[in-house]
Protein backbone atom coordinates (compact mmCIF):
# COMPACT_ATOMS: atom_id res chain seq x y z
CA UNK A 1 0.00 0.00 0.00
CA UNK A 2 2.95 2.40 -0.08
CA UNK A 3 2.84 3.69 -3.68
CA UNK A 4 -0.13 6.07 -3.48
CA UNK A 5 0.21 9.47 -1.82
CA UNK A 6 -3.37 9.77 -0.48
CA UNK A 7 -4.99 7.53 2.11
CA UNK A 8 -8.52 7.44 3.54
CA UNK A 9 -9.15 5.73 6.87
CA UNK A 10 -12.66 5.01 8.14
CA UNK A 11 -12.24 4.02 11.75
CA UNK A 12 -13.78 3.41 15.11
CA UNK A 13 -12.14 2.08 18.29
CA UNK A 14 -12.05 -1.52 17.08
CA UNK A 15 -11.49 -1.47 13.30
CA UNK A 16 -9.82 0.73 10.71
CA UNK A 17 -10.50 0.43 6.96
CA UNK A 18 -7.53 1.82 5.00
CA UNK A 19 -8.18 2.88 1.41
CA UNK A 20 -5.56 4.25 -0.95
CA UNK A 21 -6.83 6.81 -3.43
CA UNK A 22 -5.75 5.60 -6.86
CA UNK A 23 -7.19 5.60 -10.36
CA UNK A 24 -7.71 1.84 -10.04
CA UNK A 25 -10.61 0.48 -8.04
CA UNK A 26 -10.01 1.28 -4.39
CA UNK A 27 -9.03 -1.70 -2.25
CA UNK A 28 -9.63 -1.83 1.49
CA UNK A 29 -7.08 -3.11 3.98
CA UNK A 30 -8.31 -3.67 7.54
CA UNK A 31 -6.46 -3.21 10.82
CA UNK A 32 -8.26 -4.43 13.93
CA UNK A 33 -7.67 -3.48 17.55
CA UNK A 34 -6.71 -6.54 19.57
CA UNK A 35 -8.97 -5.48 22.45
CA UNK A 36 -11.97 -7.74 21.83
CA UNK A 37 -15.35 -7.83 23.53
CA UNK A 38 -14.41 -11.17 25.13
CA UNK A 39 -11.21 -9.71 26.62
CA UNK A 40 -13.21 -6.77 27.92
CA UNK A 41 -15.61 -9.08 29.77
CA UNK A 42 -12.78 -11.17 31.25
CA UNK A 43 -10.84 -8.12 32.43
CA UNK A 44 -13.96 -6.46 33.82
CA UNK A 45 -14.67 -9.59 35.84
CA UNK A 46 -11.30 -9.27 37.56
CA UNK A 47 -10.94 -5.54 38.04
CA UNK A 48 -12.11 -2.32 36.43
CA UNK A 49 -8.60 -0.88 36.85
CA UNK A 50 -7.10 -3.87 35.01
CA UNK A 51 -9.69 -3.41 32.27
CA UNK A 52 -8.73 0.23 31.82
CA UNK A 53 -4.98 -0.48 31.73
CA UNK A 54 -5.36 -3.33 29.25
CA UNK A 55 -7.66 -1.30 27.02
CA UNK A 56 -5.25 1.68 27.05
CA UNK A 57 -2.28 -0.53 26.14
CA UNK A 58 -4.06 -2.30 23.30
CA UNK A 59 -5.57 0.93 21.97
CA UNK A 60 -2.06 2.38 21.89
CA UNK A 61 -0.83 -0.64 19.88
CA UNK A 62 -3.75 -0.20 17.45
CA UNK A 63 -2.88 3.49 16.91
CA UNK A 64 0.84 2.62 16.50
CA UNK A 65 -0.01 0.14 13.70
CA UNK A 66 -2.07 2.83 11.96
CA UNK A 67 0.74 5.36 12.39
CA UNK A 68 3.24 2.99 10.75
CA UNK A 69 1.03 2.88 7.66
CA UNK A 70 0.14 6.59 7.64
CA UNK A 71 3.79 7.72 7.63
CA UNK A 72 4.08 6.51 4.02
CA UNK A 73 1.49 9.02 2.74
CA UNK A 74 1.35 12.75 2.03
CA UNK A 75 -2.38 13.32 2.60
CA UNK A 76 -4.61 11.36 4.96
CA UNK A 77 -8.28 11.71 5.80
CA UNK A 78 -9.55 10.15 9.04
CA UNK A 79 -13.30 9.67 9.13
CA UNK A 80 -15.86 7.66 11.06
CA UNK A 81 -18.57 7.78 13.73
CA UNK A 82 -16.48 7.72 16.96
CA UNK A 83 -13.79 9.82 18.64
CA UNK A 84 -11.11 7.26 17.69
CA UNK A 85 -10.08 9.37 14.68
CA UNK A 86 -9.58 12.44 16.91
CA UNK A 87 -7.55 10.40 19.42
CA UNK A 88 -5.34 9.12 16.59
CA UNK A 89 -5.01 12.61 15.12
CA UNK A 90 -3.94 14.04 18.50
CA UNK A 91 -1.36 11.28 18.89
CA UNK A 92 0.05 11.83 15.39
CA UNK A 93 0.11 15.62 15.86
CA UNK A 94 2.70 15.26 18.63
CA UNK A 95 4.97 13.00 16.53
CA UNK A 96 7.55 14.83 14.38
CA UNK A 97 7.49 12.02 11.77
CA UNK A 98 4.07 13.28 10.66
CA UNK A 99 5.04 16.96 10.36
CA UNK A 100 4.90 16.80 6.55
CA UNK A 101 1.74 14.70 6.40
CA UNK A 102 -1.49 16.60 5.83
CA UNK A 103 -4.10 14.93 8.06
CA UNK A 104 -7.77 15.90 8.03
CA UNK A 105 -10.47 14.64 10.42
CA UNK A 106 -14.15 14.45 9.40
CA UNK A 107 -17.10 13.15 11.43
CA UNK A 108 -19.26 10.68 9.50
CA UNK A 109 -21.85 8.03 10.25
CA UNK A 110 -21.37 4.31 9.83
CA UNK A 111 -20.81 3.55 6.14
CA UNK A 112 -20.83 0.56 3.85
CA UNK A 113 -17.59 -0.27 2.06
CA UNK A 114 -18.95 1.26 -1.18
CA UNK A 115 -19.91 4.47 0.67
CA UNK A 116 -16.40 4.63 2.19
CA UNK A 117 -14.79 4.23 -1.25
CA UNK A 118 -17.06 6.93 -2.72
CA UNK A 119 -16.24 9.27 0.20
CA UNK A 120 -12.48 8.82 -0.28
CA UNK A 121 -12.75 9.18 -4.07
CA UNK A 122 -14.84 12.34 -3.78
CA UNK A 123 -12.62 13.88 -1.10
CA UNK A 124 -9.33 13.40 -2.94
CA UNK A 125 -10.76 14.18 -6.38
CA UNK A 126 -11.69 17.66 -5.16
CA UNK A 127 -8.19 18.33 -3.71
Amino acid sequence: MATAKNLGIWMDHSTAHLMEFTTDPIETKTIDSSFTHQEKEQALGRSENLLHNKEQHQQSEYYKKLGETIKNYEKVILFGPTDAKVELFNLLSTDHRFANTQIEVIQTDKMTENQQHAFVREHFSSC
